[in-house]
């Protein structure tokens, strides 16, 4: 039954998670840079960790009954993502910024951090994805089996973001190339503020 709760937590979050997102894009770009893959990998998988055991606990029901604090979170998510767009926009535009994935300088370890919990808490729907929908999954599961598949969400997490941050220097070589890193972060810009107008335009 643990083994069996854990699989399930795993493919729960895994088919969660790996869905392309704004997230996913911070953590591949930051890959291909190689500028602390270790400290973006470890906020992303733990922050996961963090929801998905408050939501095993409980606390998503919490969530359910605060829709003020999505809102907020959506409007602030919203404005991140336009911000973080027009910045790709403007990389792409100008060019020559990163021809070499960790030529252009060490970007400080503080910013990257903060862009990374940015990327994590305000986006409204990883809340109801891991606090309130793995939550109420894990409910499926009597006593520990819950934590089991707790346990298997949060490996899923841990899993994932090791495989793209690590896992995208295989991608160096082809981003050596200027037009390449103008390419990536034209789709980037594209994608975040794509993402803005959908959480401005769709409601919770």
């Amino acid at each position: 039954m643990f083994i069996a709760a854990a699989v399930a937590g795993f493919f729960a979050s895994a088919g969660l998670i790996i869905a392309i997102g704004s997230q996913n894009a911070f953590v591949l770009r930051q890959g291909l840079l190689q500028r602390h893959i270790g400290l973006v990998v470890c906020t992303c998988a733990l922050g996961d960790i963090l929801l998905i055991v408050s939501g095993t606990a409980g606390v998503g029901a919490l969530v359910r009954e605060w829709p003020a604090l999505l809102q907020a979170l959506r409007i602030g998510g919203a404005a991140f993502l336009a911000i973080y767009g027009l910045m790709a926009a403007r990389r792409a535009w100008k060019g020559g910024e990163a021809l070499a994935p960790g030529s252009a300088g060490e970007k400080s370890w503080r910013r990257v951090l903060l862009a990374c919990l940015a990327f994590t808490f305000l986006n409204p729907h990883v809340y109801l994805d891991t606090m309130v929908l793995l939550g109420s999954l894990s409910t499926q599961y009597p006593g520990a089996s819950r934590w089991a598949f707790a346990g298997g969400a949060c490996l899923a997490s841990v899993t994932w973001f090791s495989a793209l941050g690590y896992g995208s220097r295989l991608l160096v070589p082809v981003f050596r190339s200027a037009s390449a890193w103008r390419l990536l972060d034209g789709f980037v810009a594209v994608f975040m503020i794509s993402l803005s107008l959908a959480l401005l335009m769709r409601p919770l």
